[in-house]
């Protein structure tokens, strides 16, 4: 008794236990904000705000600079946004993700003896999108030229101090750089020497993706001297890049290793400028991209959870760990379900998977005493009146259960060791991602220009097209072949995979009150949750929010890999104490633990009161950022 009553305590009162101290310092601005996943590239952001670049413009220099430093992402990748326009009120949604070329079909993967496209290689790869997102986001909502906004990451391409992590990573994966001619080129300067990649601190050069970012640069410059204007001379720069000479260098490149890409792929591929999806939280308007990210499942779980006190549950207590993760996997099971593509049918019913009676029907599956191993997708069609289209598939979805449940709840030695590495594996960069230095960019200035980002894709180990310099995605590997697997996500030439990419924004009153995005595949949206419910339920600081010990559920289908799924699994911080354990361990929980949980999340508060941003990164990795 004495024991409870000493927990209840403690949970009753976080803010008092854990302060608003921090390990790293708020970031504080009054003209902009720029924080991402490595200095160099927040300080690639201060350079253009310098200039007198808006906040588009900065993130857009972060995401080129953290593209040629491979971040765990190259300029082959994918990015996504969500920008706030002071002069519309409105939140945009930008769609850089590339699709699935010519011949990427279900049963081109199964005659080579595939289950689902490869992790790694030249067939997991996906048009470029990184290049076009960047160019079209500029264009649209920037003021600088492209020459201005890439001036830094050409620089970098020429020639830039390797930081530890990005070093280590190359070294661990060099087996697989030495398969593709221009990786092993590129990412690999030391042949034959015991530590064949470079070294930290060692000038890294990529003289073939300096020529390319130059030749973007050249066909903006010759468009301006011709007359053309700002937005027609950045888009010149963007035909180069998917129909021009850097096109077919690239398509030339890509199947010299086996990819599929061709040019007529690239020359259709566009980006999307969206309607984000939003939901309401306790009058907070939350933003997400739409089904063909995991983003929505955020909002899901935020409309199941407000049918619940979660405050009076108290922070990190385990009926909130418990009530969290049951939402979390109601909304996940979802997304496994209906989330793909929304450009192609079949089309996920997003309307009503995020309407708030839909999420009533959905928090009334929450048993209060035990996980749930068997949570399923629900059935939005009842709402709508219309019937499911793949009634069979959803009656006949299960959830399998790894070897894994048979372990005891608390795993020590040996066997704690290989959980940790299963934990590591399921993010994409194959490293654990908490502790790596990920990328997501945040960006806001004085005028009101709000934008946040998770660029990713082209992660090393990547296949290198080419003389371009540019490292392919590998995004093909989160699609599926079996209808059974996920309906709205089988693969097909043209087709958008369904990523775990996930930036936010939220608004209050009308304006920008957070803008938020991390890294970490699953984890990603909830990690997200919990930092939004940290600052909105807890009161917790920015700083404090994204450092704070989070949970996180593998029950459902990894975005990664075998695409596998572990019921039951709950990942906790090293800290949670031991009472919370024992009681999350009788609710059926399997516990594995992490000193680190959080993130790395990136953020910004706006603070209407005094008329200040308050930008913070977590507390581990490489990320941090710059305010003025």
């Amino acid at each position: 008794m004495k024991i409870t009553l000493l927990l209840l305590a403690i949970l009753a009162a976080p803010l008092n236990m854990f302060s608003q101290r921090t390990q790293k310092p708020v970031l504080f601005g009054r003209h902009w904000v720029a924080v991402t996943g490595k200095p160099i590239a927040a300080t690639a952001g201060a350079m253009v705000f310098q200039k007198g670049g808006n906040a588009v413009d900065a993130a857009c220099a972060m995401i080129a600079a953290t593209s040629t430093m491979w971040d765990t992402l190259s300029w082959g990748g994918e990015t996504q946004a969500l920008i706030y326009n002071p002069k519309t009120g409105k939140v945009i949604g930008i769609n850089g993700l590339g699709v699935a070329p010519t011949g990427a079909t279900a049963e081109f993967y199964r005659l080579k003896g595939m289950k689902n496209p490869p992790e790694y290689g030249p067939l997991a790869a996906v048009t470029p999108g990184t290049p076009g997102g960047i160019m079209v986001m500029l264009a649209e909502y920037g003021k600088l030229s492209l020459k201005d906004v890439l001036e830094p990451a050409i620089e970098m391409a020429d020639g830039y101090p390797m930081d530890i992590e990005t070093s280590n990573v190359i070294e661990r994966r060099k087996e697989w750089l030495k398969k593709w001619k221009y990786s092993r080129e590129v990412m690999l300067p030391h042949p034959g020497e015991k530590r064949e990649g470079p070294a930290a601190g060692e000038i890294f050069r990529q003289p073939d993706l300096a020529a390319t970012l130059r030749k973007l640069v050249e066909a903006e410059q010759n468009a301006l001297k011709s007359g053309k204007n700002r937005k027609q001379a950045i888009m010149a720069a963007y035909d180069r890049f998917y129909k021009g000479d850097i096109a077919k260098e690239l398509v030339r490149g890509t199947q010299e290793e086996g990819g599929l890409i061709t040019l007529d792929d690239l020359a259709k591929w566009q980006v999307k400028l969206e309607e984000p999806v939003t939901t309401n939280y306790k009058g907070v308007d939350v933003y997400k991209l739409n089904a063909w990210t995991q983003g929505p499942a955020m909002l899901q779980a935020l409309n199941i959870l407000e049918n619940v006190d979660v405050k009076s549950m108290g922070y990190n207590s385990p009926k909130y760990i418990h009530t969290v993760y049951q939402a979390m996997n109601l909304a996940f099971a979802d997304r496994d379900f209906y989330y793909g593509d929304p450009y192609m049918k079949p089309v996920a019913p997003i309307e009503t998977l995020l309407s708030k009676d839909y999420a009533k029907e959905r928090a009334k599956l929450i048993n209060p005493d035990k996980n749930d191993p068997d949570i399923k997708p629900g059935d939005p069609y009842k709402f709508s009146g219309k019937p499911h289209p793949f009634q069979k598939l959803l009656d006949d979805w299960k959830t399998v259960p790894s070897e894994t449940q048979t372990l005891a709840p608390q795993t020590t030695g040996e066997r704690q060791r290989e959980l940790r590495d299963e934990i590591a594996t399921s993010f994409p960069d194959g490293e654990s991602s908490f502790y790596g230095g990920t990328t997501s960019v945040q960006a806001a200035d004085a005028e009101g220009w709000v934008v946040s980002v998770t660029p990713s894709g082209g992660w090393i180990p990547a296949v290198i097209a080419g003389r371009t310099g540019i490292g392919l995605s590998q995004r093909a590997q989160s699609f599926v072949t079996d209808p059974a697997d996920g309906p709205y996500n089988v693969i097909e030439p043209g087709r958008h995979p369904r990523v775990t990419l996930t930036p936010t924004l939220a608004l209050k009153d009308g304006k920008p009150f957070l803008g938020f995005s991390v890294q970490g595949g699953d984890s990603q949206d909830q990690n997200l949750l919990q930092f939004f419910l940290n600052s909105v339920e807890f009161g917790f600081n920015v700083q404090r929010s994204a450092e704070a010990p989070n949970f996180n559920s593998f029950q459902m289908r990894s975005s990664f890999g075998a695409h596998e799924i572990r019921p039951g699994r709950l990942l906790l911080a090293n800290s949670t104490p031991q009472a919370v354990r024992d009681e999350l361990a009788k609710m059926g929980y399997t516990l594995v633990f992490e000193e680190r949980t959080s993130g790395p999340i990136t953020a910004i508060f706006f603070d209407r009161q005094h008329g200040s941003m308050w930008g913070a990164a977590s507390n581990h990795g490489d990320d941090y950022g710059i305010g003025w």
